[in-house]
This record gives C-alpha cells, sequence and structure tokens, in this order.
C-alpha cells in the first residue's frame, strides 16, 4: 500500500532536505506536487484539501521557515498532518463491558467480511487472550454460514452455527446465549453483505443492532475501492452507530487513498488492516507509523513486533548458542533463517518497514522476490539430510541430482551454496571472536563514518 503515493512524497521531500532555507516559493511549490501526488492515489478532494492547507499554513509560519534545518521541519510537519488525517493514533476495541461483549461486523458484499470475523476471532484470541464465539446472521447466503464455520476451526474459536430459515434477530439472541453459556469473553456477530446500500437491509441491520446492543459496531471496507471506500463508510456510519472501520486487502492496494480519507470523511477511526489473505494478516492500525512510511522512514516498531510475535524464540537462541560455542553454521540453519523470513512476511514486507527503503524504485523492489526464498527452501528440501549438515559433500553430480529433485537449475543451486558460505562465514566470525567478535565487526564496519567519537566511529 502507498507505493505510488510514498515514492511521488519521498521524492518531494528529499529536494528540501538538505536546502539551508526555504522561501515561500519553494513551499508552494512542493505543496502543488504534494497534492497531486495525493489526487493520483485517489485520496478524497475534501481530504487533499484539508491536508494542504493545514501544511502550508504550518510551513510558512515560524515552524519551518525559521528553523534550523527547514527541509527536515517541513517533512516533519508533512508527517504530522498525515498522521492527524488518519487519527493521530491507534484506536483500541473497547471491550469493557460484562462478558460476552459483544462486536457486531457489518459491510459489503465482496470485502471480506466474513474472513475478517475470523481474523478478529484469531488476533482476539491469540494477543488478548480472550475466549472467542462467531456467528453469522447472513441467512441469504447458507455458504457464508459454511465459511465462517470452516475458517472457526482454522482459528480455534467458538462457532454458533445457525440456518437460512431463522431470522437475524433470532440467530443473535441464540448466539449470546450460548456465548454466555460458554463463558465467551467475546461475540463476534457477522450481518449480511450487501450488493450496494440497500433500505431493506438496513432496516434488517439496525433491528440487530437494536436487539443486540453490541460494544463494537465495525464496518469492513474494501481498501482498493478508493473514494469509494470512504463514501460508503459515510452512508453505513449515518445509518448505523459505527464505532470503526476495518480496511480489507491493503496488499493488494498500491495507492492508500481509502486510508487516508476514510477517518476525515467519516469521523470514525480506522481500527485494524487487513493485509492478506491468511488468517493471522490482520494488524491494528497505526496512523502515526503508517504516516512515516509513507514518507519512506520505515516502521521499525511494526518490524520489531513481527520479530517478538513471529520468530521462534526458542529456535533463535539454539541457533545463537550453537554459533558462540564455535559449531558450524550448516544448511539447515539456512533454512530456519529463510523459513522465519517468509513467516515474517516475506522480503517486501520487510523492506516496506525498514527506513530509507521508501526511495527505492519499482524496479529494484519487483526484483526481491519472495519466490526466490521458496526456490531457495525447496532446494535444501532435496538434500540429504547428511549433505545438510556437510555442505561440501555437495559436487557436480550431487548438485545437479538437487537441481532436478526442487526443479530449479544447477546454477540456482550454485547461487543458494554460495549465498550459503557468505552466511557461514559471518557465522564463523561471530563465534570466533565471541561478543568482542561481534564489536570488532561493528567497529570495522563503522570506520570511516566520521563525527561520531572515537577511532573507528565509536566512542571513546
Amino acid at each position: 500500500m502507498f507505493e505510488s503515493l510514498s515514492q511521488r512524497l519521498s521524492s518531494t521531500v528529499e529536494r528540501l532536505r538538505g536546502r539551508g532555507r526555504l522561501t515561500e516559493a519553494n513551499i508552494r511549490e512542493s505543496m502543488r506536487e504534494v497534492r497531486i501526488a495525493l489526487l493520483e492515489a485517489d485520496v478524497a478532494l475534501p481530504v487533499v484539501q484539508a491536508l494542504i492547507q493545514r501544511v502550508q499554513v504550518r510551513a510558512i509560519g515560524q515552524e519551518v521557515m525559521k528553523s534550523l534545518t527547514p527541509g527536515q521541519a517541513l517533512i516533519k510537519v508533512v508527517r504530522d498532518e498525515l498522521t492527524v488525517v488518519m487519527g493521530s493514533a491507534n484506536t483500541d476495541l473497547n471491550l469493557a463491558a460484562a462478558p460476552p461483549a459483544i462486536v457486531l461486523v457489518a459491510g459489503l458484499q465482496g470485502a471480506g467480511k466474513t474472513t475478517t470475523v475470523a481474523k478478529l476471532g484469531r488476533f482476539l484470541r491469540e494477543r488478548r487472550k480472550k475466549k472467542v464465539m462467531v456467528v453469522s446472521c447472513d441467512v441469504y447466503r447458507p455458504a457464508a454460514i459454511e465459511q465462517l464455520r470452516t475458517l472457526a476451526g482454522q482459528c480455534e474459536i467458538l462457532f454458533h452455527p445457525s440456518t437460512p430459515d431463522q431470522s437475524p434477530v433470532d440467530i443473535g439472541a441464540a448466539a449470546l446465549d450460548a456465548a454466555k453459556k460458554n463463558f465467551a469473553d467475546v461475540l463476534i456477530v457477522d450481518t449480511a453483505g450487501r450488493l450496494h446500500v440497500d433500505a431493506e437491509m438496513m432496516e434488517e441491520i439496525k433491528q440487530l443492532h437494536a436487539s443486540l446492543n453490541p460494544v463494537e459496531t465495525l464496518f469492513v471496507v474494501d481498501a482498493m475501492t478508493g473514494q469509494d471506500a470512504a463514501n460508503t463508510a459515510k452512508a453505513f456510519s449515518d445509518a448505523l452507530p459505527l464505532t470503526g472501520v476495518i480496511l480489507t486487502k491493503t496488499d493488494g492496494d498500491a495507492r492508500g487513498g481509502a486510508a487516508l480519507s476514510v477517518r476525515y470523511i467519516t469521523g470514525r477511526p480506522i481500527k485494524f488492516v487487513g493485509a492478506g489473505e491468511k488468517t493471522d494478516a490482520l494488524e491494528p492500525f497505526h496512523p502515526d507509523r503508517l504516516a512515516q512510511r509513507i514518507l519512506g522512514m520505515g516502521d521499525v516498531l511494526s518490524l520489531v513486533e513481527d520479530v517478538e510475535r513471529k520468530v521462534d524464540q526458542e529456535q533463535a537462541q539454539k541457533l545463537a548458542e550453537k554459533v558462540m560455542k564455535g559449531k558450524r553454521f550448516d544448511l539447515n540453519d539456512m533454512k530456519s533463517q529463510l523459513e522465519q523470513m517468509v513467516n515474517m512476511g516475506g522480503m517486501a514486507s520487510l523492506i516496506d518497514k525498514l527506513p530509507g527503503m521508501g526511495a527505492m524504485s519499482e524496479q529494484v523492489k519487483a526484483k526481491v522476490n519472495d519466490k526466490q526464498v521458496v526456490h531457495m527452501i525447496a532446494i535444501i528440501n532435496s538434500m540429504t539430510r547428511k549433505e545438510r549438515r556437510h555442505p561440501d559433500l555437495l559436487k557436480g553430480s550431487r548438485r545437479a541430482r538437487v537441481a532436478r529433485g526442487s526443479g530449479q537449475q544447477p546454477a540456482d543451486v550454485n547461487r543458494l551454496l554460495k549465498q550459503y558460505q557468505q552466511m557461514e562465514k559471518m557465522m564463523s566470525k561471530l563465534g570466533s571472536g565471541g561478543m568482542k567478535g561481534m564489536m570488532r565487526q561493528m567497529k570495522g564496519a563503522m570506520k570511516g563514518m566520521g563525527g561520531m567519537g572515537g577511532p573507528g566511529g565509536l566512542p571513546r
């Protein structure tokens, strides 16, 4: 998400970064480019006008014009105002109610509503340690009921069955009773999808809302619909007391207009974003972090959270101990590292969160292909256990066999082994020198940077 907008904004503010002073003409020209970038990203016109006006007022004032580093000050202003437009800070779910806390989920057909219900259930079970039950009130699509049943099983959450001959209000009442009997902390109610804002079906969801009195009423909207996402959310917020929005399919949206428009137009916060088909692909929405990513500053906090949550800490500790004892880093270890990378969302996800990567060209980003990582894992899987432990055994005939077994070319096997040798060499240096060896490597890497303290760039 935001690839095109990020590139345009990053290049615009980068030109101003080193300026000793800025003039009103510089700022006006920059704001014109920012305005075009936002409109091309399908951000709603009222949002663009409000954002540009706020940035311009602050930029031409004392805050930027009198700053010692006006270029950096302007970047900070743009970041701050992007954050404000998207909602300032993450807005958490309000589950402070007598159990079960009821969460009602609404949305148009095709927005990924039923999948999002299951994702939210898994999120609450895994990260909030809640006992969750889900139920489908979509009596018009029996397939939606079965879909939720299947997803609930995958997410290890409770499922309350329903049938098309029941009314949504009756289903909701029965599910609430079942949730109480099962001592569930949260009951998530999936409502019937709508192809458009339909008066009759809106009345039905109003009745369901009135009978359940949920603590959270969330609207699921497809990010790829751009400005329409914000307009549809506005129509629903006028009909229902929405407490928040969940943006789905953000991984397929290169523009990001919906994320920048929904909060401003509806007045309702974006609480979660869905970025993938897997049931763990739901993340809390952090406007401040996203603003930094848009400007190419990365998102180190989210990266750290990903590492803490998705990396096998026990496995990482075993590898660290193995290396420090001087034992050889083998192809099993390399395979484990590659699998951890895939588990964290792949290279594209990592690059998106690293500072300074926003300015990378699309051609360079396109070369960062997660398929290559999958192919590398396949090559290692085609080796025998002995070959993985002793890579030196992999000579010509063995390499050809591994290539055939993995469906790759011998050149791909050679490339992997070369990368392995580089990793093994680095690990052996860390092991032989222990912590002192690591510090020496850091010291060597920082030589020549200057202005950072003692010899080699490290503090004295």
